[in-house]
């Protein structure tokens, strides 16, 4: 979330972020009715606190002059004051909750390198590795591909957990297992630790990343009010939720492989076929915590990570900024990196790589300490990027490396995870 005191000291550049956001607003007369209030109630309490402890002084020295009646007096002011403290106090507390909550819900201001835009449409491409591939024959999109292959099978996905869920099957499933463990070994080599966390989350760790209050709708609720997680940047993330990291760990480097779970409330009827946008895939999630001044070159860094997983694999991909009116609710710059889908005819979405700035790490109170360059602490920059996307990296791969007969050339980087194998061929 963005600083309470920023806010109240550059209301403009909150109205001109959002603004730029597009769908992006803020209450500023409820922020300044709320501001004022928390204020003067503090200005109240201070003022009751001063009397009441000269009132206090007064009543010893009443008593010793014998003034009995006028000592019981100011012990009733002094109880009477303590009171009115005490119910300004539970006021302050419920203006100060709505003052968190109302900040808590203004969406980070975007980098002064991010372009203005209205949506996706307006993103700028930054480059471009590789060309579209051409085919001397009819391809086929990887929803057709899968069932032939045996890799995927739709329908028995539907029957077993409903819409917006597949069935791996044979090399689908051995593919997905490949990629994993080549996505991983990637960023280990890179300088990542690997973690493996828990799929199941509090709401304090969505909170911290920026998921809730806004976006509960397209989270799966589970009992006990906890939720299946959207990403492994909720959990990576929040390892270091209320803590004070030492300069010299920084920058950290994560990474760990979980499945995610979306309800995809936002997007009915959007990629209803083949496994581009599903309740439920895999992923590999890289998240840094960054000193500021070095948090844009880890995004830089991070970008190369993930477009080195795409080089290896042979597809072809562009890298695009984001731009003010597509850019996600905690980051202040994100890239994303699109591969190359013949079935669409474009690139699509495999990896969206973002600096949070302080945004998240204030939300989950993430701090560092450098006694070298400053007394106290500060927040950390957070970052997370996928690393890839399972399931797209697959329908990449399908696409892209797909032959005349039906089969399905294995990439060669691929191949030492998948027991040899250089073609899935189509089940007879």
């Amino acid at each position: 979330m963005l600083d309470i005191k920023f806010v109240r000291e550059n209301p403009d550049a909150v109205d001109k972020s959002c603004e730029s956001r597009q769908n992006a607003h803020w209450d500023r007369e409820r922020f300044f009715e709320l501001d004022e209030e928390r204020r003067s109630t503090i200005a109240e309490v201070e003022k009751l606190q001063a009397d009441r402890n000269a009132i206090s002084k007064q009543i010893g020295q009443l008593m010793r002059e014998g003034k009995k009646d006028e000592a019981e007096a100011a012990k009733a002011k002094v109880t009477a004051n303590k009171e009115r403290i005490a119910e300004l106090g539970e006021k302050r507390t419920d203006v100060e909750q709505q003052l968190f909550d109302l900040v808590a819900a203004i969406p980070n201001i975007p980098h002064e390198s991010v372009p203005y835009g209205k949506d996706d449409s307006d993103n700028p491409e930054v480059r471009k590795w590789g060309e579209p591939t051409q085919f001397d024959f009819e391809p086929k999109a990887h929803w057709d591909l899968g069932p032939t292959t045996g890799m995927i099978d739709f329908d028995r996905g539907v029957k077993l957990a409903g819409s917006r869920f597949y069935l791996l099957g044979g090399n689908g499933a051995l593919m997905e297992r490949a990629l994993i463990n080549f996505f991983i070994d990637q960023h280990v080599k890179a300088g990542f630790k690997e973690w493996m966390p828990p799929v199941i989350t509090n709401p304090e760790s969505l909170f911290g990343t920026g998921q809730l209050p806004k976006f509960e709708e397209d989270l799966f609720h589970v009992s006990g009010g906890m939720y299946l997680i959207p990403t492994a940047e909720v959990m990576l993330t929040n390892i270091h939720r209320d803590e004070t990291l030492d300069a010299s760990q920084l920058p950290l480097l994560y990474t760990a492989f979980t499945p995610c779970f979306r309800e995809e409330a936002g997007s009915a009827g959007r990629d209803t076929r083949g496994i581009i946008r599903v309740h439920q895939f895999d992923k590999v999630e890289m998240v840094k915590f960054a000193k500021p001044e070095d948090s844009m070159n880890q995004l830089e860094s991070m970008v190369a990570e993930a477009e080195k997983c795409l080089q290896l694999l042979g597809l072809p991909y562009h890298v695009v900024t984001l731009c003010t009116g597509d850019i996600g609710f905690s980051a202040t710059k994100c890239y994303d990196l699109e591969v190359w889908l013949p079935s669409y005819n474009a690139y699509k979405e495999i990896s969206s790589c973002s600096n949070c700035w302080d945004f998240q790490a204030r939300r989950a109170n993430i701090k560092y300490k450098d006694p070298s360059e400053f007394k106290g602490s500060r927040y950390v920059h957070t970052l997370n990027g996928s690393g890839l996307a399972v399931g797209r990296t697959m329908a990449a791969i399908m696409e892209n490396y797909q032959n005349a007969d039906g089969s399905i050339t294995v990439p060669e980087v691929l191949r030492p995870y998948m027991r040899g194998l250089e073609v899935i061929k189509p089940e007879a």
